[in-house]
């Protein structure tokens, strides 16, 4: 048995039998990382991001994962747009945001001031999408377009549909809010409004719905809820190869190759994650393989009738004597499987291969001959941890060298504060400390970085458990980062929808002042009628490979 067989047993037999941690189950779905992030696709002007475990601000990264816990502050002048399963939520001038959770089950943000718009294509039944404000929690119940704006200036917040329901809930009561309509909420009381008249930022949205609709083909060989599919027309070609069937020719110079132009990140729980560089570079490297075919790189995206999980980075990485400080890996090609170096459930390996393995009820590492290896791209590992990019710093082995390396499945490298905040540290954004309301309760609030160092170190890179994440918590309260209070609700009285004010003649509907009422306060243009836009049911999330077929419900 060679050096490289016998690796590969010893790292399987590890990867799949090892001991849980202290009150672990071994199989707790609970030890398993969420299966969607959200992807920020697209951002001009000044926006900061505030990562979930640092207390700091840096510049905003174009396609950086975001989670539970992250923060995002868009300056004025600026704009900022994320997909999350296909759904795309966008960010007005002035807006702080953040994701006080974000799992298989439940989208939940809070929007402490400025205006969000939410354009829903996909909701699972029994999912919850609610966005969280200090006037009420708005929980978006269709398929649809949405827009919220919360006025810090004087507690005000406007729940604008255009198309799908949405309801408020605020203490002591709730209002369902339909098609074509605006609430206005204060403290003391709600008023339903006609739609407001479209404003710049409608316009903006409008704009970016026209462009994605007129590039989204990509659904023709993606899952809708692939995250970052959407831009796979707009960039590259799709064509059909002969072994491999549908594949996607990235647009990039000769001499490239995947994982080269980006840098690494440390976002837990998933821990060592890839950042590209390129406006289309999500999905290709969080989903699918790679493969060299007639001399060009392209992407295989796997079988369309299994639900995407998204991968922090689907790579095999380097490792062995022969390298010294350096950190090396290459993209897994066709049929290969991806082993996650944290305490996984054998479900959660078979659902995130399954649109790429043949058989992952029995995955054998031992077996793979890993057809790109060869094309591995080594840094030192200080460039590595220090999220530097990665084209500038490559270091070069001998074929030999590479050929007989172990594939290891994660680079054991303990990440420090650059690894998490990238770029340097900016002053923080002038935001007031208002409290949302949630109808939700959150996740308690996530544990500082510095706190997880130590753990981090004994972990030898790899991310925290939740068991770990708990033990430090209850250790060590002061590590507990508190940004914002998050106030819950009293169990609402749902009240008779009012009637939208009709304008009487000489007289104009009142509006409330600035962005809530700078908006034009006349009855909106009359448009024509909105074709239905269709709404696919979705499979229950966390079940096991195979969708159910899909039926229209057009709402």
């Amino acid at each position: 048995m060679n050096r490289f067989i016998l690796f590969s047993l010893l790292t399987a037999a590890a990867l799949f039998a090892q001991p849980p941690a202290p009150g672990d189950d071994q199989n707790a779905p609970q030890d398993d990382p969420p299966s969607r992030v959200a992807r920020l696709d697209w951002f001009s002007g000044d926006v900061a991001f505030q990562p979930a475990t640092v207390d700091d601000w840096t510049n905003a990264t174009l396609n950086y994962p975001l989670t539970t816990g992250d923060h995002l502050f868009v300056n004025p002048g600026g704009r900022a747009e994320m997909q999350i399963d296909g759904n795309a939520v966008r960010l007005d001038s002035n807006t702080n945001f953040g994701f006080l959770n974000l799992d298989d089950t439940t989208v939940q943000i809070s929007l402490n001031e400025g205006s969000v718009d939410v354009r829903l294509r996909n909701l699972v039944r029994g999912d919850i999408f609610e966005i969280d404000t200090p006037n009420g929690a708005v929980t978006l119940q269709r398929a649809g377009d949405y827009r919220i704006d919360t006025d810090p200036n004087r507690n005000i917040t406007l729940v604008t549909v255009r198309d799908g329901q949405a309801e408020m809930y605020q203490d002591g009561n709730s209002l369902l809010i339909t098609p074509n309509q605006t609430a206005r909420f204060t403290d003391s009381g709600q008023q339903v409004n006609p739609e407001y008249a479209a404003d710049d930022f409608d316009n903006f949205v409008a704009s970016r719905n026209g462009a994605e609709d007129s590039a989204n083909r990509s659904g023709d060989y993606v899952p809708p809820d692939m995250t970052g599919s959407e831009d796979l027309y707009t960039y590259g070609r799709w064509e059909n190869d002969p072994l491999y069937g549908a594949v996607w020719v990235p647009p990039v110079d000769p001499g490239w190759q995947p994982y080269t132009t980006g840098h690494w990140v440390f976002v837990e729980p998933w821990g060592w994650t890839w950042v590209d560089d390129a406006p289309w570079g999500f999905a290709p490297f969080h989903y699918g393989r790679w493969v060299m075919a007639g001399g060009t790189w392209v992407w295989i995206p796997g079988e369309r009738r299994y639900r995407p999980v998204y991968a922090p980075a689907l790579v095999g990485f380097i490792g062995g004597g022969g390298f010294g400080v350096s950190v090396g890996w290459f993209p897994l090609g066709p049929r290969e499987p991806w082993i996650p170096s944290w305490h996984a459930s054998p479900a959660y390996i078979q659902r995130v291969n399954v649109r790429y393995v043949q058989n992952v009820s029995v995955i054998n590492v031992t077996t793979i001959r890993y057809v790109n290896r060869q094309n591995a791209t080594f840094v030192a590992q200080a460039d590595f941890v220090a999220a530097r990019p990665v084209r500038g710093e490559i270091v070069r082995y001998s074929p030999a060298q590479i050929r007989d390396a172990a594939v290891i499945s994660s680079p054991h490298v303990v990440p420090v504060r650059e690894s998490i905040l990238v770029g340097a540290v900016r002053p923080a954004p002038a935001v007031r400390a208002r409290a949302v309301v949630a109808r939700t309760p959150p996740p308690p609030p996530p544990v500082s970085f510095q706190a997880r160092q130590r753990v981090l170190a004994q972990n030898n890179g790899e991310p925290l458990r939740p068991a770990q994440v708990a033990q430090l918590r209850s250790q060590q309260p002061a590590a507990v980062i508190n940004r914002q209070e998050v106030r819950p609700i009293g169990n609402p009285r749902p009240t008779a929808q009012r009637p939208p004010v009709q304008q009487q003649p000489g007289r104009e509907v009142n509006r409330a002042p600035d962005r809530m009422t700078s908006r034009p306060g006349q009855q909106p243009a009359p448009q024509a009628e909105r074709p239905q836009q269709e709404r696919r049911q979705q499979p229950a999330r966390r079940t096991a490979p195979p969708r159910r077929s899909e039926t229209d419900d057009k709402k």
